[in-house]
């Protein structure tokens, strides 16, 4: 308990130096554009960007029908998140393709807008680059990220395979803004990453599951969070919901659970609110339509941080089904 106490209250200070405020900014009027209010925002690590403290997930936007995934973009906007993500992989382009008719076509000068490449090799990575850029109609990405690293050895690979240096050139040639990585599998492959990229420092993000089970079971929170802090990286979170295992049933992969984490343990509104009292930039919530989204909203403008005691209360509460490891099963122990 000592040890997980002294964790948590070292991450205090982090997550009170990012969150900011509209006065912080120097300017009452930040915190609202054409479109009405916006949400509270963070500091996105050393970038010089403030990021609303919700972003939209791509993944449903891909999956879901086009009509539902148009109403959560428009829920999103009209809600005052303006951080929007994807990737080339979620549903074969598909939700980038979408995010190209709806999203950037009209706001795109108020969006930070984050697409990501599953590519292992400079070829890959450069077509799925370019591929991005068109279907999203865009010139220019905020943020582009090496995305779903595996092991330390996928990280060592991409590497060894030229990754990083398309990444650079496009950079250089001003096609990306910042450049992060991903993943949920394993975090001694971000820490690797991290290792391995130590001399240039070109990733500005880090993206990685967190969420109140984390915290016990091989976690990111633990190995990921501290050094990446410690080279001023903005932290983006995902499956803060353990990517829907904390609810009984789950119709899109049509599994259900024996012992869902709500509400038999927590309320959707503690688990996030934990994640948002941890020093993280961005919580990226996936969402297939717009009740779920609009919910996510009215919880973000909710937030008060939780105090260390309340933060450690959570983590005792699911300490058991955490260490079965069965909620969040996309993590792979493998090192």
């Amino acid at each position: 308990m000592s040890d997980r106490r002294s964790f948590l209250k070292s991450l205090a200070g982090a997550t009170a130096g990012i969150a900011i405020t509209s006065k912080a900014l120097g300017n009452e009027q930040k915190s609202r554009d054409r479109l009405g209010e916006v949400l509270p925002k963070r500091k996105l690590g050393r970038t010089g960007e403030h990021v609303t403290m919700l972003g939209t997930g791509g993944y449903h936007i891909g999956w879901t029908t086009e009509r539902d995934a148009q109403e959560v973009i428009e829920a999103s906007l009209e809600g005052g998140v303006r951080f929007f993500d994807t990737a080339e992989s979620y549903s074969k382009g598909v939700s980038e393709e979408r995010y190209g008719k709806y999203l950037t076509p009209k706001y795109r000068d108020l969006v930070f807008l984050m697409t990501k490449s599953t590519g292992r090799d400079a070829k890959t990575v450069q077509e799925h680059l370019e591929g991005s850029l068109r279907r999203l109609k865009v010139d220019q990405l905020d943020l582009y990220q090496v995305h779903s690293i595996q092991t330390p050895d996928d990280v060592d690979n991409r590497i060894k395979n030229g990754v990083l240096e398309v990444l650079l050139k496009a950079q250089q040639q001003g096609k990306i803004k910042y450049l992060g990585f991903t993943g949920h599998q394993n975090p001694y492959a971000h820490t690797r990453m991290l290792d391995q990229t130590k001399e240039s420092d070109i990733f500005d993000t880090v993206l990685m599951p967190v969420n109140v089970l984390d915290q016990t079971y091989f976690s990111f929170t633990k190995n990921v969070i501290p050094p990446a802090l410690e080279r001023d990286m903005g932290i983006l979170a995902i499956k803060s919901l353990a990517d829907g295992r904390f609810f009984a049933k789950k119709e899109k992969v049509n599994w259900t659970s024996d012992d869902p984490l709500i509400p038999n343990y927590l309320s959707i509104k503690e688990a996030m609110h934990f994640v948002w009292s941890l020093p993280v930039s961005v919580l990226i919530s996936g969402n297939e339509n717009a009740t779920f989204m609009r919910e996510k909203i009215a919880l973000a403008r909710s937030f008060t941080a939780l105090t260390e005691e309340q933060k450690l209360a959570l983590i005792d509460k699911v300490r058991d089904i955490a260490l079965t490891g069965k909620l969040e099963y996309f993590k792979k122990k493998e090192v």
